[in-house]
């Protein structure tokens, strides 16, 4: 086994309370507009640690969360006890079997850069500063995505403390109960200490995207150029549609300032890229255009997600199909000329792989997109702004994403199918029936 990069940190049980110096920084992460408040905070270091902290809180029947990078946090919380896992940052490569061993903390950007010198490649996402492990209990909806499916799919063996202080070795085999809830249950049945996960032969990709000037070419005629042009793709490209008001403030980039960027991403593991994208080009004289062959290593710039922490609020709703007049009006009421905060539109293809059932709990398989909305600012108004916008698409939404439940995960209506809601219900109560961890289900 080729281990790239192990631990720095050696366990040690690491409590901190509302006061005591470091409290603040451990719970600091990717989200900042709202937080875990917690009792004590461990800052856990192995999966010892964990075990540790669990049994703490179940003695004392305080709830237990779980932080690594804080990118998808479902919403605010106080008290208990929050167990961070960033420490946990190892990953080690086994070419042989095209595995990753990834700890609780780890990053994507990290198993792209161990697995990349085998010519393999992680299901990520777009973002290389996500969690590994939360992205993948949540499903895991990648750039390559319509290629291999889900990350979840991939996934070997979850190592997970569960609320009896138990620390389990989980595979399809040996608790397939548990293994089916977690991938796609998103948490709330214990904390993951490791995941070894599958990895697939890709070294590059076509990828990239192609903007215009939303007001110039118009977005409703981006849009449905994209969604047309979505029907003729083969499975092995993986697409999603972009639309950003930019402020008018000094601090953005000169082209950016205060334009109305509409883009088209696409993520392709053939060698006929420049074929497929032609009809993309022809949709209107381009802002940028940055579509190419690249190493797997660049993946990240097929969507340029911001590095930096900040607020924001974020929903989603997986459709049948898209109808372009509500499509149109979502549009028209997160544009630059709708009244209220900055709102970030994005619009998945999905189908493919995404569509073949697997042994986990992904719902939702039958979606043939989501769309995906960021706002930032007060919380509750982003909620009524986004519950607006995402009206229109009522008919043909059959879900929610518990990936892109930014905030709005205290809110279960549609994370999941009345079927597989209720077998997650089954499952939790045996594993944990006193409810110590938070979750959704």
């Amino acid at each position: 086994m080729d281990i790239v990069n192990t631990p720095r940190h050696t366990s040690g049980e690491l409590v901190l309370r509302p006061g005591d110096p470091g409290y603040e920084d451990e719970l600091a992460g990717f989200q900042t507009g709202f937080a875990h408040r917690p009792d004590a905070v461990f800052a856990a270091a192995s999966a010892d640690d964990v075990v540790a902290a669990v049994r703490y809180a179940a003695r004392r029947g305080l709830r237990v969360a779980v932080q690594a990078t804080g990118h998808g946090l479902p919403g605010p919380s106080e008290g208990g006890v929050l167990i961070t896992t960033r420490r946990m940052d190892g990953v080690s490569v086994d070419p042989g079997t095209r595995t990753a061993r990834l700890g609780a903390g780890v990053r994507w950007g990290q198993v792209v850069a161990a697995a990349a010198p085998h010519g393999l490649a992680p299901l990520n996402g777009s973002a290389p500063s996500v969690g590994a492990v939360g992205y993948t209990l949540g499903g895991g909806l990648g750039i390559l995505a319509r290629r291999f499916g889900y990350a979840a799919d991939h996934v070997r063996s979850l190592d997970v403390v569960t609320a009896d202080g138990r620390l389990r070795h989980v595979t399809r085999e040996s608790e397939p109960g548990l293994y089916w809830a977690l991938l796609g249950g998103g948490g709330g049945l214990g904390v993951v200490t490791g995941m070894e996960t599958g990895l697939v032969p890709v070294a590059t990709l076509y990828g990239g995207s192609v903007s215009f000037d939303g007001r110039r070419v118009g977005a409703a005629a981006v849009l449905r150029a994209w969604e047309e042009w979505t029907r003729t793709v083969p499975d092995g490209l993986t697409s999603s549609f972009a639309a950003v008001p930019y402020p008018d403030l000094p601090a953005l980039p000169e082209p950016l300032r205060g334009r109305y960027v509409i883009s088209v991403r696409v993520a392709h593991t053939g060698t006929d890229g420049d074929r497929i994208v032609a009809p993309l080009r022809r949709i209107g004289p381009p802002l940028a255009d940055s579509l190419r062959e690249m190493p797997y290593t660049e993946s990240h710039t097929v969507h340029s997600d911001p590095d930096f922490p900040h607020a924001y609020y974020g929903d989603s709703a997986v459709l049948r199909d898209l109808d372009l007049a509500g499509a149109g009006e979502l549009l028209a009421r997160t544009g630059p000329d709708a009244a209220g905060a900055m709102c970030v539109v994005q619009i998945n293809h999905l189908g493919g792989a995404l569509a073949v059932p697997a042994p986990n709990s992904v719902p939702h398989r039958a979606g043939r997109f989501l769309v995906r909305l960021l706002s930032v600012g007060d919380r509750m108004a982003a909620r009524e702004r986004l519950d607006a916008a995402f009206a229109p698409l009522a008919p043909e939404t059959i879900g929610r994403s518990l990936n892109f439940a930014f905030g709005a995960g205290d809110r279960p209506q549609g994370l999941w199918d009345a079927r597989t809601r209720k077998r997650l219900a089954v499952i939790r109560s045996k594993y944990d029936p006193a409810n110590l961890f938070r979750g959704n289900v």
